[in-house]
């Protein structure tokens, strides 16, 4: 008798966790500088940061401002080829010098910090002409100043934007989307914002219900 009674509990419970199961997976997001090395044509995402990266000459470097997860399969790259010809084509070769193909991409408005706008719509291309030891971000330093850094080496900002701000993470966004950039913060499911979300009351609500349902099925049966 006692398992009859306890089976509407169980149901009800998993009826409840299959639900919140199928809910969208959760992944932090940051607004920040990401680099990314043109390797063959394609963007790469750089293993190693700009001031530690000292490309060869003919090499493509890419700066893209966006928001995206700190993954390189999730990053946003930079909108423009990485094509060293179409970059460097036209600026001879010096002794003593490498020239390094950049491409700075801004970003899209709706990546912005509040308050701040990319200071180009479209990625704008330089090919910088740097000392052979010369690091990516010393070449980019050369085409694109002002540079911003944090304590911690971090790029944060360049050509003075954004003004503020260093790779702060968002609040966290559903993931699985073909553009990290084209997802809008979710609104705050509370006003003071520190409470339960509204999807989690809902399924202790529903866990209830289904929990009273089952027990009053049960007595009933009993009687």
């Amino acid at each position: 008798m006692r398992r009859r009674r306890l089976l509407p509990l169980a149901l009800a419970f998993g009826v409840v966790l299959a639900v919140l199961a199928a809910g969208p997976a959760l992944a932090s997001s940051y607004r920040y500088w990401s680099f990314w090395d043109g390797a063959g044509g394609t963007w790469a995402y750089a293993t190693v940061g700009p001031s530690m990266a000292r490309p060869a000459d003919g090499s493509v470097q890419g700066f893209r401002f966006a928001v995206s997860k700190d993954a390189a399969a999730e990053a946003a790259r930079p909108r423009a080829a990485a094509d060293f010809a179409a970059i460097c084509g036209a600026t001879p070769a010096a002794e003593g010098r490498k020239r390094v193909a950049l491409v700075i991409d801004s970003g899209l408005p709706e990546d912005a910090p509040s308050g701040e706008a990319p200071p180009q719509a479209e990625p704008r291309t330089a090919c910088a002409q740097v000392a052979p030891e010369a690091t990516a971000a010393e070449a980019l330093a050369s085409v694109a100043k002002p540079l911003r850094y944090n304590s911690a080496a971090l790029l944060c900002g360049v050509s003075g934007y954004p003004k503020q701000g260093c790779g702060e993470p968002l609040p966290d966004t559903p993931a699985a989307t073909d553009s990290p950039a084209a997802a809008a913060p979710p609104k705050a499911d509370a006003a003071d914002g520190g409470g339960p979300s509204a999807g989690l009351l809902a399924g202790i609500a529903a866990v209830a219900a289904l929990a009273a349902a089952g027990i009053w099925q049960s007595r009933r049966r009993t009687r």
